[in-house]
This record gives C-alpha cells, structure tokens and sequence, in this order.
C-alpha cells in the first residue's frame, strides 16, 4: 500500500525539521565545547552541553520512529485505524521536534550573548 499523501508530506516535513535540528545541535556543539573547555565546573554550560547531546540522540530515536512508521504504513492490509495512528504518533514526534529545535536555539542564543 502506498503511504497516504497526507502522512507522506508529514513524514517529509519531520525529516527536513530533523535534519535542520541536527544542523543547529551540531553548532551548539562547537560554541558550548570551547566554553566548557574554559570552565569546566560552569553547571549552566555542562547543562547546555547535555541538553544538546540529549537532542542529537533524540533526533536520531525519531528518525527510526518515522522509519518504521513509514514501513508499517507502506506494508499490505494496513486499516483506517492504523494510518490515523501513525498519522498521530508522527504529529507527536513533530511537535516533540520543534520543542527540541527551540530549546537548542535558545542555548545557541545564550551562547552567542557570552561572546
């Protein structure tokens, strides 16, 4: 069965909101490191440097959720019921993505405003 449109366009807007993520954990990775090189005790930039690592582990667990997602919804026999689930669990996913993306810029915000 082919993926319904309307869950193929989610699952395509969560990859590019992932990948745009991963993009934006990545550089709060290069500004927190060198800060947290120079202050190693700093409790607020050992939590930023967490809170970035959690996102990229994250972002990697849903890319595998949509994978399997989109491979439960391609097999036969899938009913009504199952397609609005996944079509729920993956509005879930984004909505835990775009969370993510906001909480890493505010740690790039922050970052920027030390420099």
């Amino acid at each position: 069965m082919a993926i319904p449109r309307k869950i193929q366009a989610l699952i395509d807007r969560l990859n590019e909101e992932l990948d745009r993520t991963e993009q934006q954990a990545i550089e709060g990775l290069n500004l927190v490191r060198p800060a947290l090189f120079l202050f190693p005790d700093n409790a607020i930039l050992m939590q930023f440097f967490a809170t970035i690592n959690n996102v990229i582990f994250a972002v990697e667990i849903y890319r595998r959720r949509i994978q399997v997602t989109g491979d439960t919804l391609s097999a036969m026999n899938v009913d009504f019921s199952e397609i609005q689930e996944a079509g729920e669990e993956l509005a879930t996913i984004l909505g835990l993505v775009l969370e993510a993306k906001i909480r890493v810029e505010r740690i790039i915000s922050s970052l920027e405003n030390l420099s």
